[in-house]
């Protein structure tokens, strides 16, 4: 029986950037595409600046449109915020899906049209059962199937979320002329929506918030969204996510270990989903490339600390009665405003 090095469960964008940084680092790796065939999900697909090394270590530049800063808006206040140095991008998600499967072939992954089922550990090896009856052997596993993980379930990790207000989001893309370069954030008094120019003639509306959000209902909320998006034709399906948070009580167990959103995620309110589970795609292979696997769990609290803690503390604003008062404050102080976009960017 062949033993490949590493099996990932999951072939979105952090399971195939997993991949990739496998093959670079001369690893072989099977990948496990159980998912949707286009690879969508509902997210808010604005790649931060501090993708962009990433996305040149993986090998792949995906099209898509400038984003120069970010820019919040509650009633008649409006902050403005432009990165420094170079722009980010908003990126349909199926574009940067297609774009990394073709690097990870290219690199030599190979990619098995299969759903994960369940696995079991030995010293030296972990196998994984498919839905196809298959059993893959490997050196390591690596769970990148997202914010319902099977593989962090069947590891018995998965915490019990917390009794605060969970959130969901939604997604939907409009065919219109992007009226601005930065990503549009808007504040109701229950959701924030968000706008990302995608391409020359497309923008993706976000919505995040409670149970029972609806994306027509909060576009109307906003009249200059709403005025925006009158008659705009529809250019995807609606899409659902959540419920927000995923917490577990470690990234790894034995041979096995959880990267993206399988091993913790928070909110999707600061957009760095992207950026942190590259970094920690990125950490693991380096784990297992020493055969240490040992070190991941303190590296990816290392590669995501400041995202935890950023995301968790504008939740709980957001959740908070001082949810009214995050825009204006970000108004009277453009300096902290500015830095903690900056840090966000980074």
């Amino acid at each position: 029986m062949s033993v490949v090095d590493v099996t990932v469960v999951g072939a979105g964008p952090i399971g195939l950037a997993t991949a990739i940084f496998a093959r670079q680092a001369g690893l072989g790796v099977t990948v496990l595409d159980g998912g949707p065939t286009d690879g969508d999900k509902a997210c808010g697909e604005g790649l931060m600046p501090g993708v962009a090394p990433l996305l040149a270590e993986l090998g792949i530049d995906p099209p898509g449109h400038p984003l120069e800063g970010v820019v919040y808006h509650q009633g008649s206040t409006r902050v403005e915020h432009t990165f420094p140095g170079l722009p980010g991008r908003g990126v349909r998600r199926t574009q940067l899906r297609d774009a990394l499967l073709e690097r990870a072939l290219e690199s030599g992954a190979h990619i098995e049209r299969a759903k994960y089922v369940s696995l079991t550990q030995e010293r030296e090896s972990a196998r994984v059962l498919t839905d196809t009856g298959d059993h893959i052997t490997s050196r390591y596993v690596i769970g990148c199937d997202g914010l319902h993980s099977s593989v962090a379930a069947d590891l018995g990790v998965v915490k019990k979320p917390a009794r605060s207000a969970k959130r969901y989001g939604i997604r939907q893309h409009f065919s219109t002329q992007p009226w601005s370069s930065h990503i549009e954030v808007y504040y109701s008094p229950d959701a924030e929506v968000y706008i990302t120019p995608v391409s020359p003639d497309t923008v993706g509306v976000a919505v995040l918030g409670p149970k029972g959000i609806n994306l027509e209902t909060a576009i109307a909320g906003i009249p200059e969204l709403h005025r925006r998006l009158v008659g705009a034709t529809p250019a995807s399906p609606l899409r659902g996510a959540g419920p927000f948070p995923h917490r577990a009580r470690t990234q790894r167990v034995g041979r096995v270990l959880l990267v993206g959103d399988s091993g913790g995620y928070v909110d999707a309110i600061t957009g760095e989903g992207l950026r942190v589970g590259f970094a920690q795609a990125k950490a693991a292979i380096a784990a297992i490339s020493k055969d240490a696997p040992e070190t991941y769990p303190l590296a990816w609290k290392r590669v995501t600390r400041e995202f935890r803690i950023l995301t968790k503390g504008l939740v709980a604003l957001a959740s908070s009665p001082l949810r009214t008062s995050i825009v204006p404050l970000a108004h009277t102080f453009p300096g902290l405003f500015g830095m903690i976009v900056n840090r966000l960017a980074r």
